[in-house]
Formats: structure tokens, C-alpha cells, sequence
């Protein structure tokens, strides 16, 4: 069994990964959100690979978001941006025959993981997704991330993400999120932004 980690700069994606590893072999991705995301988080990324000692593929993700922000509405655009890391998670899996994905949601910690969110953007994907941390609480998370050395490397100094609008959607319907979603084309950005992946360790 193979799965790809989404993983981040932050605290909790890392030790997601780390929990599966014991089940399966992982590989990474990250999706970089330059400008919206300064580029210590990719640094910070790729030390955090290091340290869980896997594969990570670098997928370019500003422009995927300022598509979104030409015509759409904005409070949807943290679930637009998840559902498309899934799309785009789900091909390069495909690509590296990875047969799950694995990410760090952690139920109804920020907006774009309350329960109905986290049903809307599961929808983006046909492959399976595996979330080890749904019911941990925050401190839980830190906790493990201090023991396995990746606590430090994630609360490096940075900024947040830019994108992420004043007042986000805690409860997007499948179907709103879909009607945003017909004013772009979504399979073109997947095939553009696909060939642009980079494995960087």
C-alpha cells in the first residue's frame, strides 16, 4: 500500500505522515502558494520531508488560486482551494502509483475543516483519503510533532496564507461550490500545473 501526504510548512501534516508511515510507504507532495504564501513555507516543507524521510514533489498552486479569484466568490475560496490540491493530488498519485491519499485535517479546526467542508471538499477526488489526525485535539498534535523533531522546523517565523478571504465559508453545499467551479476550467489547470510538479528530494 501506497499513500501521498499532502504536506505543509505547518504543524500538523507532518505528523500525519509520520503515523502512516507505519502503515504504508508515503510519498509527498506540497502545493506552493507563492505569492499568497511566503517562501519560507517551502523550506520549512522540505525539512519536514527530510526529517519524515520521504519523497516530496513541489506542484506551483499561486495561479491555480488566482484563477479562481478573477470571478468567483471569495468566501468559497479556502474549499475551491482544497478541492483542487485533491485534484491535483489524486493525478500525480496516479502518476506515482500511489493507491491513497493522507492529509492533516483535523475536524472543525479552521474554516476549511468543519464537518460540512470537509464533505464538500472529499467530493474532489475519486481516490480514498486518510486523515489520522480527524479527532485529535491541537495539543495532542504538538505534542507528537515535539517528539518526532518536526515542531521546531513548523513554527518557524513566516506569514499566512494571503488568500485566505476575511470571512470564509464554514459550510459550502457540493453544489455552490460547483457552480463557482463551472467559470474555470479545472481539468486545464490540472493538466498545466500537473507538468509543472518537481520532486525536490
Amino acid at each position: 500500500m501506497k499513500g501521498l501526504l499532502l504536506l505543509s510548512g505547518g504543524i500538523d501534516s507532518p505528523v500525519a505522515g509520520y503515523m502512516m508511515l507505519k502503515k504504508m510507504e508515503l510519498e509527498a507532495v506540497y502545493f506552493d502558494n507563492y505569492p499568497f504564501a511566503g517562501k519560507e513555507n517551502k523550506q520549512r516543507t522540505i525539512e519536514n520531508a527530510k526529517k519524515l524521510g520521504v519523497k516530496l514533489h513541489v506542484i506551483p498552486f499561486g495561479q491555480v488560486l488566482i484563477e479562481y479569484m478573477k470571478n468567483s466568490d471569495k468566501k468559497y475560496q479556502c474549499v475551491y482551494c482544497k478541492r483542487m490540491m485533491l485534484r491535483l493530488a489524486e493525478a500525480l498519485a496516479r502518476k506515482i502509483k500511489a493507491d491513497v491519499l493522507v492529509n492533516g485535517d483535523n475536524l472543525a479546526q479552521v474554516a476549511s475543516q468543519t464537518l460540512q467542508n470537509l464533505i464538500t471538499v472529499s467530493q474532489a477526488t475519486n481516490l480514498p483519503i486518510i486523515r489520522p489526525l480527524i479527532g485529535f485535539d491541537k495539543q495532542e498534535i504538538i505534542s507528537i510533532a515535539k517528539q518526532i523533531g518536526t515542531y521546531e522546523i513548523s513554527t518557524r517565523s513566516t506569514f499566512c496564507c494571503s488568500a485566505v478571504p476575511k470571512k470564509p465559508s464554514t459550510s459550502c453545499k457540493p453544489e455552490k461550490i460547483k457552480q463557482e467551479e463551472s467559470k474555470i476550467n479545472i481539468q486545464e489547470l490540472i493538466n498545466k500545473y500537473l507538468k509543472k510538479e518537481e520532486l525536490v528530494n
